[in-house]
């Protein structure tokens, strides 16, 4: 039910944070990992890190040409694809009045374009494989809101709409769709977070009943789950992973 041999997975974002740790999961339990990735240098790392012939490619997951690249270059070497991991996120941090046009469509391009892109790039490989699995990273912001967070918030909501219609609409070709609603994680992105929101740690700390901020390995189990049978009547749910932070009013 969790055993991932012989499939092959790209991680968008895989060469840190949550996607590291999801590619940790899913290259234990044997699958064969794409770490797709802006910076090289450090999506080699990775790769060399996860073993199991894990190989990076570089991506711009904003641009169609180079989604496509990807799919075309990950088959080309692993010869299939069974598991889409859409991880690769940003934030500005300001408050609507103050964000500019420009800063909006880059955090909803790289959030919420990126995963239509690479979504749309995977399905007929997928398909031809005769099923797939894809998991969307949303988050905390796609329930709350936040002043400080407008296309961040926009970005997160509409991947669990977009998990939703995937996953009615390809239903009938055995793919499951799903997406991770991340908590606060120990990440660089919340480590700047952590910078800019007066007060943000012992807040998280105060109101999350684990009473301690997630880490990137919380994601490796619930990777292998959405990424394996066990999963294969699970599409277009949202699944918290957030110690708890959700459940409080």
């Amino acid at each position: 039910m969790f055993d991932l041999t012989g499939k092959v997975a790209i991680v968008t974002g895989g060469n840190g944070g949550i996607g590291l740790g999801m590619a940790r999961g899913l290259a234990a339990a044997g699958a064969r990992v794409v770490v797709a990735a802006r910076n090289t240098k450090k999506s080699a790392a990775a790769a060399r890190a996860l073993g199991s012939g894990a190989l990076a490619i570089e991506v711009d997951v904003t641009d169609e040409t180079s989604v496509n690249d990807l799919i075309r270059a990950a088959v080309a070497q692993c010869g299939r694809l069974d598991i889409l991991v859409n991880n690769a996120g940003i934030n500005i941090r300001k408050p609507p009045h103050v964000l500019s046009l420009g800063e909006w469509r880059q955090v909803i391009d790289t959030n919420l374009t990126s995963a239509y892109l690479c979504s749309h790039g995977a399905h007929a490989e997928m398909q031809r494989a005769g099923g797939g699995k894809i998991i969307n990273i949303g988050s905390m912001m796609s329930i709350f809101g936040a002043a400080y967070a407008p296309a961040y918030a926009a970005s997160k909501g509409g991947i669990v709409q977009f998990t939703k219609a995937c996953a009615a609409a390809w239903a009938p070709d055995n793919i499951q769709v799903n997406a991770i609603l991340p908590g606060w994680i120990d990440t660089d992105l919340t480590r700047h977070a952590r910078d800019q929101v007066a007060g943000l740690h012992d807040s998280v700390l105060r109101r999350t009943p684990a009473a301690r901020w997630g880490v990137s390995d919380d994601f490796r189990g619930i990777a292998v789950f959405l990424a394996g049978a066990a999963s294969a009547f699970i599409t277009g749910a949202a699944i918290t992973v957030d110690g708890g932070y959700s459940i409080l009013g």
